[in-house]
């Protein structure tokens, strides 16, 4: 995990810090597909190359989808394979592993493709790979399930993807693997910036990172982003306390919540997008593999982009390996971590690592919200 000091007083500066956090409501069923602020709107409009019109028929066909991939994962039970979303068709495909269950699929109004290995297959060499990732070369990256390729991908460093190859034979993997070339060696988004959101101290320094989501009594943010019993803060150094990290795990996954004690902090359901403006949260629905999200990070504002995979396992370059991220399009840098990934209005997780920035490009990991929910029984609060 790269971190560096902060490398200029804050002085006088005034940080906005809107903790994504909700109002009165609970999570509902029932959500509104295209009340997303004008900021997101544009930003999809960019990224997709649609009209508005084109950006709300995209978030209501995907909602569509995520309660369809919901359905027929229950109803095919082992024959289901995994599902892709289409951006451009807005078409579902589901994935089947007998061909038998091609109508079901039909029926439902999704489109069928069978495959050889699937998504539980897949998981199990992901599985395999993470029993053995304490022994696997540093010049091995990460590894997830890629439902595209019906194959599990392996990132390696350049010049090492023999390693890479030894390290599928030695686990033994029985569905196809791919190796290919890591764009970069994946960093956590913890890096000092001056004006962030909120602040905390550790091994004598100070970090900061994005709030993420808010939930009944404070936020949730990364894991690496604050050891539990450590306090978070609105400046440098640190004068106002916002709260305390009441749960953290980072490595093996990326989560933690802060529970909010300071005066005047409030959890609200906005997500801030920098721009003056804020989105609402109405839910947390999962979004799936193809879907377009967006996130809002301090650094870099909001970009949107795609689903590649979900359940990746990343090997962070201080040698953290982090399971169960869904790795997206989209860009992010140094102190975006933490911060709020949307499907729509719908959570969907908070921001790890990745690799790349937004000049060039990259890839981006997110933690998924639900997760961090269950694990301490948190309730998101929406709008």
């Amino acid at each position: 995990m790269r971190r560096h000091p902060v490398a200029r007083s804050i002085g006088t500066t005034t940080l906005s810090l809107t903790l994504v956090l909700a109002g009165a409501g609970l999570v509902s069923a029932e959500t509104p597909t295209a009340d997303i602020s004008p900021e997101q709107m544009a930003a999809m409009r960019a990224a997709f190359g649609l009209s508005a019109s084109g950006v709300t028929d995209l978030i209501e066909a995907q909602e569509e989808a995520a309660e369809t991939e919901a359905a027929l994962r229950e109803d095919l039970g082992e024959d289901f394979g995994g599902a892709l979303f289409d951006v451009d068709t807005l078409d579902l495909t589901v994935q089947v592993t007998d061909p038998s269950a091609s109508e079901a699929v039909r029926d439902a109004g999704a489109v069928p493709e069978l495959v050889d290995n699937g998504e539980a297959a897949l998981e199990a060499v992901v599985e395999a790979l993470d029993a053995a990732a304490d022994e696997a070369p540093a010049t091995v990256h990460g590894w997830y399930a890629d439902p595209v390729r019906d194959a599990v991908v392996i990132e390696s460093a350049p010049g090492h993807e023999a390693e890479a190859e030894a390290l599928a034979e030695r686990v033994g993997a029985e569905a196809d693997t791919v190796v290919e070339e890591s764009a970069g060696t994946p960093r956590t988004y913890a890096d000092i910036v001056g004006g962030n959101p909120y602040y905390f101290q550790e091994g004598g320094g100070w970090y900061v990172c994005s709030v993420g989501f808010g939930v009944v009594g404070g936020y949730v943010t990364a894991g690496h982003c604050g050891a539990e019993g450590s306090d978070t803060w609105r400046d440098v150094p640190g004068t106002e306390r916002i709260g305390t990290v009441a749960g953290s795990v980072f490595p093996t996954s990326d989560m933690a919540w802060v529970r909010v004690t300071g005066p005047g902090f409030v959890p609200t359901a906005e997500v801030n997008d920098y721009d003056g403006g804020t989105v609402t949260v109405t839910g947390s629905t999962e979004a799936p593999v193809g879907a377009s999200v967006c996130r809002s990070g301090q650094t870099t504002g909001w970009h949107c982009g795609v689903v590649e995979a979900k359940n990746q396992t990343v090997r962070y370059s201080g040698n953290e390996r982090v399971q169960g991220l869904t790795r997206t399009t989209a860009c992010a840098e140094g102190g975006d971590s933490g911060g709020s990934w949307l499907a729509g209005t719908e959570a969907q997780g908070v921001t790890s690592g990745g690799s790349g920035n937004c000049t060039f490009g990259g890839t981006t990991y997110f933690q998924p919200l639900n997760p961090i929910l269950e694990r301490w029984d948190l309730t998101l609060l929406t709008g």
